[in-house]
């Protein structure tokens, strides 16, 4: 506990301790729903440290504070005051992240997280990266962040672009929510597991001996888990093929203005309230990030186009509108997505910054 939560006589926003066989990271911020900042990400890389070299660690559990989600993704605000005085956060947090996202996708003990309730933005990078993701009935997945000028980051990118047929492409330019078969369907999950039951396979996991397998881990989870593979958007995944299956923002924007059926209206519509230059840089992503052979590869990519969307206008209208004023009317620039050129587009995948993030091998 750092000395001013100690004197507030309150818990330090990030607790992480060794329950039984267990090392738990409790995200703690839960006014917030659990919203992340640049220190929890640092008190994640510590606990981790510790977990890894702890012999009666058997598995890590992530988990989230109070009722609403794990989740809610990274601390926008602080992002948005710094950059409108063009500050450095944006290149701090998004480099310790990312390097932090990948390190979960390869460490050497079971991960296993409870996505309960809302999982957005940096909660998507802390959980659907680990080796064991658990969803219930009260999920609520999203990567909603074209809506605030970005594109789905935190190696959002991969998971996206190895979901089945365009889903992945239709879950990341609409920023639309996924509840728990969905996201088990789309690759961000694996079981779904009652709310109800998740006291009882939290005590299981505490209990598993260290040098527990990965296939034990899961076999384990299957005991609580209802089976469900596929949620409602996997039932129009024929319709979502067709309408995303192009390369251009403008042919997946015209094949639904062309479509007269309410879904295909409603999705125009959700789109046209999006950032056109991040749906544009959004889209490029995915489609290089189907023909990358790594996550890593897809967080260089994701860094260097971050970059330049903290130094945009777009990102501090996109916060302004949705967290700051809250008038969810965002002035857009450019405004319409054949407005928006490929001069503006490059400087989003220039050659910088990839030196800057170290994985481990």
């Amino acid at each position: 506990m750092t000395a001013a939560a100690a004197v507030a006589g309150s818990e330090p926003d990030l607790i992480a301790r060794r329950e039984g066989d267990a090392g738990v990271i409790r995200l703690n911020r839960p006014k917030a729903i659990n919203a992340v900042t640049l220190e929890m990400f640092r008190d994640i890389d510590k606990a981790l440290d510790a977990f890894a070299a702890d012999p009666a660690v058997a598995v890590i559990l992530l988990e989230g504070a109070g009722e609403r989600g794990l989740c809610a993704g990274g601390d926008i605000r602080a992002l948005y005051e710094d950059s409108k005085v063009k500050g450095d956060l944006g290149r701090v947090l998004w480099r310790e992240e990312y390097t932090l996202n990948a390190r979960i996708a390869k460490f050497p003990k079971p991960y296993v997280s409870f996505m309960d309730g809302i999982v957005m933005g940096g909660g998507v990078g802390l959980s659907a990266h680990s080796s064991h993701r658990v969803v219930t009935e009260r999920t609520k997945l999203a990567m909603p962040e074209v809506g605030l000028g970005f594109f789905p980051d935190v190696g959002g990118t991969w998971l996206l672009a190895r979901s089945p047929g365009e889903i992945g492409t239709y879950f990341g330019l609409t920023g639309q929510t996924m509840n728990g078969p969905d996201a088990v369907y789309a690759g961000f999950a694996d079981a779904v597991v009652p709310s109800g039951k998740l006291a009882a396979l939290r005590e299981a996991l505490t209990k598993v001996r260290p040098g527990v397998t990965a296939v034990e881990v899961t076999s384990l989870i299957s005991g609580f888990a209802t089976g469900e593979t596929s949620g409602p958007v996997a039932a129009i995944e024929p319709q979502i093929d067709a309408w995303f299956g192009h390369d251009r923002m403008q042919d997946i924007v015209g094949a639904l203005e062309a479509d007269g059926s309410e879904l295909a209206q409603a999705t125009f519509k959700t789109l046209n309230e999006k950032s056109p230059r991040g749906m544009v840089v959004a889209l490029k992503l995915l489609r290089l990030a189907r023909a990358s052979s790594s996550l890593e590869e897809c967080l260089v990519r994701e860094y260097r186009a971050a970059l330049e969307v903290f130094a945009s206008d777009d990102f501090r209208e996109g916060v302004r509108a949705a967290v700051i004023d809250k008038d969810r009317n965002p002035k857009w620039s450019p405004p319409r997505i054949e407005d928006v050129t490929p001069a503006m587009v490059a400087p989003y995948f220039a050659e910088i910054g990839a030196d800057e993030l170290q994985f481990d091998q």
